[in-house]
């Protein structure tokens, strides 16, 4: 009879080799934005994130991106959904999106750590087009342009892989992209993976909403014809009207009401404007009108609220830009 093997010769179970790289990648994070709630990397589609108390539900618009927590608890409201995400649940965007964010799980003693990765649409299309791969079924393309998924040891390693790539900066500029890929193929192949085709699908519901998102982020201050947007990206006004309220949980013009309200959060906070100056700016004619619609969706008049951010030790939340390129979902 063989002599059975001891305990420690026993390979780890997979609970085990989750913890394990979770805690190795959560070391490297936690190094990395000591003293900081938001590091931008070196690898210009990565940055890591620290919170070390639970913040306020704040909204913003997020880009398209996976975002990983390793330590603490977050979540984000689009319409009545909530998504919650932590160590053993991402979350994915991948189209721009009105959020509510929130950290609900954040100490000094054990800080919320996560990480974000930009999707980089030509390689997700390059993925699809190399992997032969087919379209989602009807089912799937219905779903919202954000989602939550199981984080898993693989995925964790993969991160880490990543991240470790801080501390290589001359082997970066090689072996990011490649990473990027594998993440990226990894979620094609997954359960997400509709939601990847239809961002790059040219003819795709969810392409020709992102691209409607687009021209919507770059001319957000003009009036909005709807259907002329809707003829611009090739639907009927009331396809559009149905695939857009689906994918985003909200109509066009409620769409481009939150990006001007960001943008002109964004301009009083960092930029010191006025509320007149700021609300003509991103488009509206009547400062009343804008007060209102600015509180309803930030829970305070413009001065209260920007007084509020600049007294909070928490402003990564805001858009460092103007719609024309988002925040992410930390």
């Amino acid at each position: 009879m063989r002599p059975m093997p001891s305990p420690d010769a026993l390979p780890p179970s997979p609970s085990d080799a989750f913890e394990v790289v979770r805690a190795r990648l959560a070391a490297r994070i936690d190094r990395w934005t000591a003293g900081v709630e938001q590091f931008p990397t070196a690898n210009t589609s990565l940055t890591l994130y620290r919170h070390e108390a639970p913040t306020e539900a704040t909204s913003c618009m997020v880009e398209p991106a996976i975002a990983l927590t390793v330590q603490g608890a977050k979540r984000a409201l689009l319409g009545d959904d909530v998504y919650a995400y932590n160590p053993h649940r991402f979350l994915l965007t991948t189209l721009d999106l009105p959020v509510v964010l929130q950290a609900v799980e954040a100490s000094q003693a054990t800080p919320y750590l996560s990480l974000v990765l930009k999707l980089d649409e030509r390689a997700i299309a390059e993925l699809v087009m190399q992997g032969q791969m087919h379209p989602p079924t009807r089912e799937a393309s219905a779903a919202r342009g954000i989602a939550i998924g199981d984080t898993s040891a693989g995925m964790l390693e993969r991160f880490d892989r990543l991240v470790q790539l801080l501390d290589e900066p001359e082997a970066m500029g090689v072996l990011a992209p490649l990473i990027h890929k594998e993440i990226f193929y990894r979620l094609l192949v997954g359960p997400q993976g509709a939601l990847l085709w239809q961002l790059v699908s040219t003819g795709s519901q969810g392409n020709r909403v992102a691209r409607a998102i687009g021209w919507l982020k770059a001319h957000f201050a003009q009036p909005l014809l709807v259907d002329e947007l809707a003829a611009l990206v090739q639907m009927s006004p009331s396809r559009f009207h149905h695939h857009f309220r689906q994918l985003t949980a909200m109509s066009p013009l409620q769409f481009q009401k939150h990006l001007r309200l960001n943008e002109a959060r964004r301009l009083m906070f960092t930029e010191q404007a006025d509320a007149s100056t700021a609300a003509f700016t991103v488009g509206y004619e009547s400062p009343s009108q804008f007060s209102r619609e600015y509180s309803r969706l930030f829970g305070a008049p413009p001065r209260r609220d920007v007084e509020r951010l600049l007294l909070s030790a928490a402003p990564v939340a805001l858009p460092k830009r103007n719609p024309s390129g988002a925040a992410l979902p930390a």
